[in-house]
This record gives structure tokens, sequence and C-alpha cells, in this order.
């Protein structure tokens, strides 16, 4: 029945868009969205997701599911809602809406909530949903009658998503998780930053970041197996087993190895030259992956003679004799800009790359053509510059629809479309302070 509602929705919502597309009024993105809905290419079109999730790594999974066409209902605290809201500065300017919040919350519905006094209102949302994603520390929603136990009851077809730090088991089960802390107890900070220096942080969250892909991974595979077994589950996902799981060959060098990682700055352990180097105005980043790049390279810097020398000759002899290559090979770099090594390195087989500001980033000529950042309009704001999804698919549409929204935007709109509560109901909702 949910299934059939919104196919309808989304039909007159096309039938609605369809003589802008005729006209050619849209912008790209607008007309890309309207001719989704048109043909309903999106991939999770007809999904519904109870999102109560916050700061990064729950939002960030949620936010790719709505991408791809997922409905995406965010369950916010009614006194203040997503801690990231108030991550700032910066924020958009005459406004309290943070730019950190915006990075990770588009294509969403913010539906405010007290999740003690609302329970019930939950147990409804949660029988129309197909998936309930939450991040809170272990046992904190059992508590409340929230926990996997008490909604598979009311809803044994849910796939229910669990993000917490630590897993819910373990010495560790009931610490709060934060990125930086399961990137210092699983390794990450051990390996990173400058070879005699102290460890240093990724400067965005990639634990975070890492788990919330996990955790989509995870829900599209129960979502496959749903339709085979019509089976709902509990899925959990944690920062530390993220982090542990992506140091990969660091890992196996020490457990098949016993070899204990140590920092290498830009460089590269099993691999010369491998590193960021200096250059005239900044850094570039050069890697040689194999004796055929190697020789490439020295011509290019016209010391094709080192290509003949035995201590450089295969990767083997360039990695024992590091030291002496790098000094040699710095040397030279430094003597170009970014610029002039970018215009003597086209066409090369080897990778390269400037190191770029964000300025540089976005003015990148590349960047510009792929299109990825995009623009949406925002109640509050006005204009918003998001980054895009970074995956395109030849059907499916995996699209910027709407901007991040605003605290309890849509809580009327949910409960009375979705639920079918009468206004009377919602405020008196209102007024208990049950939602907002």
């Amino acid at each position: 029945m949910m299934r059939k509602i919104l196919a309808i929705s989304i039909r007159n919502r096309a039938t609605s868009h369809k003589s802008f597309l005729n006209e050619g009024k849209l912008k790209s993105c607008e007309r890309e969205f309207c001719t989704a809905i048109q043909e309903n290419r999106s991939p999770l079109n007809g999904v519904r997701v109870l999102d109560l999730t916050r700061i990064v790594a729950g939002p960030y999974c949620t936010m790719i599911l709505g991408d791809l066409g997922a409905e995406i209902l965010k369950i916010e605290r009614p006194d203040g809602g997503d801690e990231a809201r108030k991550w700032g500065p910066p924020f958009f300017q005459g406004t309290q809406e943070s730019t950190y919040f915006m990075s990770i919350n588009r294509n969403k519905k913010s539906v405010c909530i007290d999740l003690k006094k609302g329970k019930d209102i939950i147990y409804e949302l949660a029988q129309t949903s197909d998936i309930l994603i939450e991040n809170y520390v272990p046992g904190k929603l059992s508590s409340i009658g929230l926990g996997y136990e008490d909604m598979a009851k009311i809803a044994p077809h849910l796939i229910y998503c669990s993000l917490t730090g630590y897993g819910s088991s373990g010495p560790y089960a009931n610490r709060p998780g934060y990125d930086v802390i399961a990137a210092s107890l699983g390794g990450l900070l051990h390996i990173t930053g400058p070879k005699d220096g102290p460890p240093c942080k990724v400067g965005v969250a990639m634990t975070d970041m890492a788990t919330g892909l996990y955790a989509h991974g995870a829900i599209m595979a129960s979502l496959l197996q749903r339709s085979k077994t019509n089976k709902g589950q509990w899925i959990q996902c944690n920062l530390l087993s993220t982090q542990i799981a992506s140091l990969i060959n660091i890992a196996s060098n020490y457990l098949n190895g016993n070899k204990e990682a140590t920092r290498w700055g830009s460089e590269h352990e099993s691999i010369v030259p491998y590193e960021a180097f200096s250059t005239k105005d900044g850094y570039m980043t050069i890697g040689v992956g194999s004796d055929a790049q190697f020789l490439e390279l020295v011509t290019k810097l016209q010391m094709s003679e080192l290509a003949a020398n035995d201590k450089f000759k295969n990767n083997i002899a360039r990695v024992k004799n590091r030291i002496e290559l790098l000094e040699i090979l710095r040397d030279v770099i430094k003597k170009k800009t970014n610029q002039e090594w970018s215009v003597e390195f086209t066409g090369a087989s080897f990778p390269y790359g400037a190191i770029n500001t964000m300025r540089e980033v976005f003015d990148d000529p590349h960047v510009k053509h792929i299109k990825l950042v995009q623009e949406v309009n925002h109640p509050v704001t006005g204009k918003v510059k998001l980054v895009g999804p970074p995956v395109t698919y030849s059907y499916a549409t995996n699209i910027v629809r709407s901007a991040p929204p605003t605290l309890g935007q849509h809580t009327s709109e949910v409960l009375k479309n979705i639920l079918n509560y009468s206004d009377d109901k919602i405020e008196n909702l209102i007024k208990q302070k049950i939602v907002r």
C-alpha cells in the first residue's frame, strides 16, 4: 500500500513539472530531477528511511541513500536537533545554519519528535518504513522501547541499522564513539603524519565516512536479501571495526609479517619515488608504480641516466636507496612551479598532481567540467552550493533533489501525509512539546 501511495505521489509531481520541462525553464540539475521523476529512474524510489542519526557517520549514510531516491525522514530532537547544526563557524551569513550540517544532510525531511514522549509516533512511522538507522550508544534506544528487539515486533520487515563507536558488546561498548578516537585506537593516527613528527589526524572525518559507506552497502545488501526472504534484520556497524578493516596492507604487514607500522609523511613505504615534492610555488605529488614509469619520469626531468644506475634500476633497488634518490629528485623538482611541471608532465603515463588549496580544487577545469558542484535553494540561506554525488549511472539517477532541511521543516507534512494525522492532533502534539 505504501509503495502504491508513493507511486501516485511521484506521478503527480512529474505531471506538475512537465510543462516546465517542455518550456526549458529549469536548470540542468532541476531538469534531470524532473526527468528522473517522470521515468522513475531513482534506484531507491519508494524506499522510506527512518533516520535517527546525527553528527557525521549516520547522516553521511542516509544522504547517500537519499541521493539514490530514498525518502529520508530525519528524526531530530525538538530542542535543537542534530548537534552538527551548531558546528560552526562558519555559518551562512546572517543565519545560524552551519555549513557543516549542510554538507551531509541534503535530500532529507526534518521531523522533530521527542523520542520518549513520541515513541508511539516512531512506531507508526516504522510500520510504513523500510529502514531504520540510528547511532546512539548501545542500549540507549532499548531503554526507551526503540531498540531492535522492540521494533522487530512492531515492524518485522524493518531493516534496522545501528552505527556505534565500538559495537554492542565488549569492554568499550558503552563509550561514546568519535571519529578521531576510533582513528587513534584503530591505528590510523599512528601511521599518519611526518616521519619524525607527531601523529596527525586526517583533514576530514574519514573513519566516520567509511563507516557510513559500509552501512550504506550493508543496507543495500539487506534490501536485496529482503526482496527474496521478506525478512528484516539487524545490521551493526562500528567506527573501530571499520577503521581497522581500512588498514588493509598495513594490517596484513603486521599480522603476517610481524612488521610494525611507522609514519611516512607523504612517502610510500614500498614504492619510490612516491611522495609530495616541494616545487617553486607549492607541492606536487608524483607516483611511480613501474620501472617504465620511472624511466619516463627521469627522462622528462632530463636525468635519464638515473634509470641506468644499478642503485635505481628497479623498485626494490630504489626503495633500498630511497634517501639518495629522493635527494636528487627533490633538488630538481623544486626548481619549477606546479604549472610548469604540469606542462612538462602532460601526457605522462605516471600519475602526478599539484596539491591544491580549496580555491584551486573548485577552480580546476576538470572539476568544473564534470559539474560536481551543484546549487540548490534553501528557505533560510538562499542559494546553497553542495558537492554532489560522485557516482554516475548510465540509466539510474543519483542526484541532489532538495537542500538540507531547516529544523522541523517537514514535521507537519510527514505526520499529515504519511500518518494521516489531523491538524488538531498535530497542534495538540506541538502544545505538549512532543513534536516541533
